[in-house]
């Protein structure tokens, strides 16, 4: 970007930026873990609420489907109507929408609730992320920031985990929807002081309506499909056919980004080598994060007797090491040796966390088995996330960083989509296959075929992350031949001018 773009450090005082930088994190932290918050809730609103086993998967679905589907549409706003006026708004309607949710007197209220909480939040991730690419530009500073960005995007879930655990035993399953409302004031307060507007110059932007349409269809039906194949099997007729629109609508999709007059997604912005290499590490990590959290907690709460909160404190240790690798990559490793060393790093850390949990038995113990583990994934993920997603955005021209920080959202939401449907499904037919070769179903052979059911979606999940290793080490551009900052769509640089 030139120096008169309006993302140069001199529209902020150094003490301002990190506030809004405490600021973005707040409002990213509450769209990340409201991911895995509610799931713990979920038995104790069930009962309260009265809602059946199959009815259940909407309360998390109707979420992840509003959010997938909207998240680019939500970018783009960002950078049409301006990024502090749609960060204010964000975080006000995911607030009532919690607060609505965790009020809800019914099954239907409750969905409708997290339906609008989704949308929201597709309003408010990307813009949170654009906000923080467009405050940070010294290099030294972009490298901290996205550091501590990164250790949020990658460790919300664990967070979520121990948050819905203490507030589902201590006070109401309610309060895990509530807690957002808290979080959202201060995060609103925060925005209105520091987040700063920035003024546009140039033509006013225009929304791609037709390309909106395609892309968020497409979306919704990835999500959506997936989510089907999780619940029905792959064999349902659903499941394909939902796909099967899907893909078509992204082909329309990409088609007509490429005559579109105003575009809503320049593939100038994916077709980077970097940046796709970015996207696709961040959609791995997300297919085995998912994975990760979704059967690690069934192990420690179902084969080693766990307690909600104890489960949430069992991922501590991966949190911490998650932080520490965040810092330590973004500070002193990405600068020196680029996301093409650290990223694969990474990917291969993963692999081998995957492989220690495949270790799991009936007798295994915390301390000796399960924590070695979590050190290696947290370290791991710590390495992947920030380098990915500062990586993402870097070079992206001010007047689209919403919709480009967007497709980090995107990827990770649509990664955790594919990666929970493909490895329930082969972790559901592992457990078939184990009680059919060792029946009859007892107790005993049951547990064992749990654990045999996380063993084989852990083996997966090693196969994802080495998948990944490959792709980011083959992608990634050498250090010396970065992104260039020339490859960015045709607007302009700045927001609208908003008035304070």
């Amino acid at each position: 970007m030139s120096s008169a773009s309006p993302s140069s450090p001199t529209t902020a005082a150094p003490s301002l930026r990190w506030w809004t930088l405490t600021t973005v994190a707040l409002a990213q932290l509450m769209v990340v873990l409201d991911a895995t918050v509610v799931n713990i809730a979920l038995p104790d609103a069930q009962t309260d609420l009265g809602f059946s086993d199959g009815d259940r998967q909407w309360v998390i679905t109707a979420y992840s489907l509003a959010f997938g589907s909207l998240l680019l549409l939500g970018g783009r706003l960002s950078d049409l109507i301006g990024r502090k006026r749609t960060f204010i708004i964000g975080l006000i309607g995911f607030a009532i929408a919690s607060a609505l949710g965790g009020a809800a007197p019914d099954f239907g209220i409750l969905v409708a609730a997290r339906a609008l909480q989704g949308a929201f939040a597709a309003l408010l991730a990307p813009t949170a992320l654009a906000v923080l690419t467009t405050t940070f530009t010294i290099p030294k500073e972009r490298a901290r920031a996205f550091g501590v960005f990164g250790a949020i995007a990658g460790a919300g879930g664990a967070v979520g985990l121990l948050l819905g655990g203490f507030l589902t035993e201590s006070l109401d399953w309610r309060w895990n929807l509530y807690i957002n409302v808290v979080i959202a004031v201060f995060a609103i307060v925060g925005a209105i002081v520091f987040v700063r507007t920035i003024p546009r110059s140039g033509p006013r932007p225009q929304l791609d309506v037709p390309g909106t349409i395609l892309v968020s269809g497409g979306l919704f039906g990835i999500v959506y499909g997936f989510s089907n194949a999780e619940t029905d099997g792959w064999d349902s007729p659903l499941t394909w056919a939902t796909l099967a629109v899907a893909a078509v609508l992204i082909v329309l999709f990409v088609l007509w980004q490429r005559r579109a007059t105003h575009p809503l997604l320049p593939l100038s912005i994916v077709l980077d080598r970097n940046r796709s290499a970015a996207y696709l590490s961040v959609l791995i990590a997300g297919a085995g994060m998912f994975g990760i959290f979704l059967f690690l907690t069934f192990y420690l709460q179902r084969t080693l007797g766990f307690t909600p909160i104890q489960t949430g404190l069992a991922f501590l240790p991966m949190i911490g090491g998650l932080i520490i690798a965040a810092q330590l990559g973004t500070n002193i490793f990405v600068p020196r040796f680029g996301p093409k060393i650290l990223v694969p790093i990474g990917m291969i850390l993963a692999t081998t966390g995957m492989i220690l949990l495949t270790r799991l038995d009936l007798d295994s113990t915390y301390a000796a088995n399960v924590l070695p583990a979590l050190i290696v994934l947290g370290v791991a993920f710590g390495t992947i996330m920030p380098a990915s997603i500062q990586t993402a955005t870097l070079g992206v021209q001010g007047s689209f960083a919403g919709v480009a920080s967007a497709m980090v959202n995107t990827s990770q939401q649509v990664g955790g989509s594919i990666g929970t449907a493909l490895l329930n499904t082969l972790a559901a037919t592992a457990a078939t296959a184990y009680i059919t070769d060792n029946g009859p179903a007892s107790p005993q052979v049951l547990a064992e075929a749990a654990v045999s059911s996380y063993a084989t979606a852990y083996w997966w999940g090693a196969g994802f992350f080495a998948l990944g290793a490959i792709i980011s080490a083959t992608l990634y551009r050498r250090r010396g031949h970065g992104l260039s900052l020339s490859h960015t769509a045709p607007a302009a640089d700045a927001e609208p001018v908003i008035a304070h």
